[in-house]
């Protein structure tokens, strides 16, 4: 045992030794001209790592930025990063410089989505596919879907029973996948819609597991229930093919594309591209939406206030027996400043990972080619210079616009997010049918947040829902 443990013991010391003298090496090349940012790339090679998952990231993020100021160094999940706090950074990124950085992700993730995804890529490719995806969730496009999801709300609270404790964001996940499904879609079977629905929820699960190919894993059945997803795409594409449908939805988008050379889409990579619209929709809004209950219940005079906005709207409807309408959900100005600042508060997501593809300068600061770049969209949001008490959900701070790219909750520049408009309409319109038909009560007084991997209150948000007309 004493020789195993002297073995495991020089290995470390070895490895802790040949890394030290590559960062070294790295530093000396440089210090000829810029030098990195301020910052501790921790040990070798977890380097930060447990550092950030042993606490609150948004702490961890926070006291690097007290410490080392708007730009630092820091090494997480195997990889030296760059972490920007300051809007004029996030700007040269995202958008005045966004050709030296590009989207990057771990392969992991990508097995799972599909290599041909939109935010996978950038050049023509990524043009070519935004244009696609921004064209069929613009706001002409989605002005139609008013009534399918207003009807898909009330289709997923159908089966709540006054009372019980349900998951609000599991819930509110099945709402935002329908949604989704709507979009790319439009009206699809019922028992195709459900097997989608069964095995994304498996690679879902198994999406920030451990990348481990061992039958019985959550990542490996992940993989196996993607190869399924696939093959259920492939035949939804191959029936639009033969019927030689002209629809307006995603995939009639992707359907009809010809590039400048005339070439069409292949299957596989409208596959990937819906499966990555999905992800891309499902967490994030049904995060939102999550949080969107928990502080409505946390402020009675706001949730009275959102009420009075939202049954107003319902009373003219049933007097004119008529649903809810594009122009009504373009008009609601309380709940929509809701849900600006839950956006704001909540910063589902928190920080995107750019790779520079070329060493950068900023501010006299060297970004060497290769390391990962990190704007910290929560750092940002919760600037008190930028929104004064960030710590204090208050709507009304948006009745004067924020400063210029201080307010990113969807991104910024080319890999913004294209369907921001459908979420918001889609947070809107849950937002009506939640408090014209519930009232509702979260169970326990344990507060906290758990990230998979977006933020959302602890355990889901465990709450008792009654149904208006019961009670």
């Amino acid at each position: 045992m004493g020789g195993i443990s002297f073995i495991i013991y020089f290995l470390i010391f070895l490895i802790s030794l040949l890394f030290y003298i590559l960062m070294k090496r790295d530093n000396r090349e440089h210090q000829k001209g810029a030098k990195l940012p301020p910052g501790s790339l921790g040990w070798p090679y977890i380097g930060e790592t447990l550092q950030l998952y042993s606490q609150d990231p948004n702490i961890f993020f926070a006291s690097k930025q007290k410490r080392y100021g708007e730009v630092f160094k820091s090494h997480i999940l195997g990889c030296p990063c760059v972490m920007l706090t300051s809007p004029e950074a996030a700007k040269f990124v995202l958008v005045t410089q966004a050709h030296l950085f590009r989207p990057t992700y771990p392969k992991s993730k990508e097995r799972l989505i599909g290599p041909s995804a939109i935010f996978f890529h950038q050049g023509n490719y990524h043009i070519r596919l935004r244009k696609l995806v921004q064209g069929s969730l613009s706001l002409d496009a989605i002005r139609n879907l008013v009534a399918d999801i207003e009807a898909t709300a009330a289709s997923a609270s159908a089966s709540w029973v006054s009372g019980q404790v349900i998951n609000t964001f599991h819930e509110m996940k099945k709402f935002s996948f329908e949604v989704g499904i709507l979009a790319i879609f439009g009206n699809l079977e019922a028992h195709i819609r459900e097997e989608l629905k069964k095995n994304y929820f498996i690679l879902d699960k198994g999406y920030n597991s451990f990348p481990t190919r061992i039958p019985g894993t959550a990542y490996k059945k992940a993989l196996e229930a993607r190869k399924r997803l696939n093959k259920i795409l492939c035949e939804i594409i191959s029936e639009r093919k033969e019927k030689k449908l002209l629809e307006k939805d995603l995939l009639g988008c992707f359907l009809n594309s010809k590039d400048e050379k005339g070439e069409v889409l292949r299957d596989d990579q409208i596959a990937d591209n819906i499966i990555g619209v999905v992800f891309a929709a499902q967490d994030t809004t049904a995060s939102v939406m999550t949080w969107i209950v928990k502080y409505l219940h946390d402020e009675p005079k706001l949730l009275e206030a959102v009420k009075a906005e939202q049954k107003e709207i319902r009373k003219k409807n049933e007097e004119n027996n008529q649903p809810l309408s594009w122009a009504q959900a373009r008009n609601m100005p309380v709940s929509y400043k809701v849900v600006l600042e839950t956006l704001r508060m909540a910063s589902i997501i928190s920080f995107t990972f750019r790779e520079a593809v070329a060493d950068v300068e900023y501010k006299g600061y060297l970004i060497p080619k290769g390391w990962k770049v990190m704007p910290l969209f929560r750092n940002l949001h919760h600037n008190p210079d930028f929104f004064p008490e960030p710590q204090k959900f208050d709507p009304t701070r948006f009745e004067v616009a924020p400063k210029p790219n201080t307010f990113m909750p969807f991104g910024s520049g080319v890999h913004s997010c294209p369907g921001n408009e459908l979420a918001k309409l889609e947070l809107l319109i849950n937002i009506h049918h939640l408090v014209t038909n519930f009232r509702w009560e979260v169970v326990g007084s344990e507060g906290g947040v758990q990230y998979g991997p977006f933020p959302v209150p602890h355990k889901g948000l465990p709450a008792r829902f009654w149904r208006e007309s019961t009670t």
